[in-house]
């Protein structure tokens, strides 16, 4: 058995990142940046107008003579001279020899002449070339994760590949005859199974969606045959049951005869002890407790900062911080102990459901309190570290 820190650092040990791939912005949603990426173009890549109005040769008068017209997308060039306007119109190429933009609302047309109700700023109304960015300059750091807007500046810019981190593939599997899929009539003694949908979720939530979900009853021969073509077919595999002492808890087994390196097996902690950390061939094996509230934790705190940094997240684990608790409360046990709360920005507080049945307790909370082990009491208004929820 090892402390939480002991395998943190063991699952930290064996970070790794896959090959860098090239795709299409059309197709990288979600993927994270392995190479810098740096603009094609200026941007704008011309003066451009910011308002619909007259695109002025600026002179003494308030009155211009306009000669013509420029709609986005025109490639016509005009050379005004002093005291001459042309019609301009929102994200078209203001003339070289302009130097003011006045907004429509702010003219008139007098017999044919364009007439100004105030004096023009130079450089009014004109996004200079390259305001937002310069030919080969700096657009996107490697590291960054490509978020939609992300993606249409690289569009802008004129981007159209990207060398990205690839996503791993992700076997979920769910083990315990007690389990029935949710729709289905319940007999006396079973349950509706959940955790699938729960790990497949989190997974989505990060962007990972090339996972397949298997099943297997509590029959050793089954459970080995299964993780056999589970952990050749993916990269990382979640096995939700079956690691703990039971009877019919066969997955350590199977794992073993199988050849996994375990790495570690069982943490110090609450809730979530009997936790598996293995590698079978190429293939990295979490074995997390069935029951929902310790398979998730364990998935936050060990499994989904290593899928993070295979996504090439450079600081993977659930950010944290220190906040005073808003109550006494009395530790249970001696084991460390991560529990469900609500963090406001002055202060925390522990809910009351934190069972390790009990996944209802993680809908309101959005962080955890981290209590060390051998803690006993904590007295309110103490500093607490708190570790908050994705």
């Amino acid at each position: 058995m090892v402390s939480v820190e002991e395998a943190i650092s063991k699952v930290t040990a064996y970070f790794f990142k896959s090959s860098p791939i090239t795709k299409s912005i059309h197709d990288s949603l979600g993927y994270v940046l392995a190479a810098d990426v740096f603009s094609n173009i200026d941007m704008p890549p011309f003066p451009q107008s910011a308002m619909d109005g007259y695109a002025l040769c600026i002179h003494k008068s308030l009155k211009y003579t306009i000669v013509g017209e420029v709609k986005a997308g025109d490639s016509k060039i005009f050379e005004l001279q002093e005291g001459e306007a042309v019609r301009i119109f929102t994200g078209a190429a203001v003339p070289q020899s302009a130097n003011a933009v006045m907004m429509q609302e702010k003219t008139s047309i007098e017999n044919s002449e364009l007439v100004l109700e105030e004096v023009p700023k130079p450089q009014q109304n004109i996004r200079p070339q390259a305001e937002q960015i310069r030919t080969g300059q700096l657009a996107i750091a490697k590291g960054r994760k490509l978020s939609p807007s992300a993606l249409s500046f690289l569009a802008t810019v004129g981007v159209l590949e990207v060398s990205v981190y690839p996503k791993p593939k992700v076997g979920i599997v769910v083990t315990g005859s007690e389990l029935v899929q949710v729709g289905k009539p319940l007999a006396y003694g079973e349950i509706y199974e959940s955790n699938s949908i729960l790990l497949a979720n989190t997974l989505k939530s990060e962007g990972i969606i090339d996972y397949t979900i298997y099943r297997v009853t509590d029959v050793y021969e089954n459970t080995k045959n299964l993780l056999e073509k589970v952990t050749s077919e993916n990269d990382f595999v979640l096995v939700s049951g079956g690691i703990s002492v039971g009877d019919y808890d066969f997955v350590g087994k199977a794992l073993r005869e199988l050849g996994t390196q375990e790495i570690f097996y069982k943490v110090k902690q609450k809730p979530g002890k009997p936790l598996f950390f293995g590698k079978c061939t190429d293939c990295f094996v979490f074995a997390l407790p069935g029951n929902p509230a310790s398979a998730l934790t364990c998935f936050y705190m060990y499994g989904l900062p290593m899928l993070r940094y295979f996504l090439g997240i450079e600081k993977p684990f659930l950010n944290r911080a220190y906040k005073k608790i808003a109550h006494d409360y009395t530790v249970k046990g001696i084991r460390a102990q991560f529990l469900k709360a609500i963090v406001t920005d002055d202060e925390v507080e522990i809910l009351s459901q934190q069972s390790s049945a009990m996944i209802a307790g993680f809908i309101n909370a959005n962080a955890y309190v981290f209590v060390p082990e051998y803690s006993t009491e904590i007295n309110k208004e103490t500093l607490v570290e708190v570790i908050l929820l994705p």
